[in-house]
């Protein structure tokens, strides 16, 4: 478990990133009339930057180079 953890913490740094943004996002911009789907509600707005943020970062993630195996 620890090591899938260390493996994919890229996806866990971007999802806690994208959901300070989130959470920041409904606070000053957010819905007035509450008819915006996403940022009319905390919890969607900040599950929404958590996914966004975790998809996006996941592009930069670094790939292990595997060696080919001896014979």
């Amino acid at each position: 478990m620890k090591k899938w953890v260390l493996s994919n913490k890229t996806y866990f740094f971007g999802a806690l990133l994208g959901a300070f943004a989130g959470f920041l996002y409904y606070t000053y911009v957010g819905c007035i009339n509450g008819t915006c789907l996403i940022t009319s509600n905390p919890y969607r707005s900040t599950l929404y930057g958590a996914l966004v943020a975790a998809i996006l970062f996941g592009v930069f993630k670094r790939e292990e180079k595997k060696s080919p195996k001896k014979l």
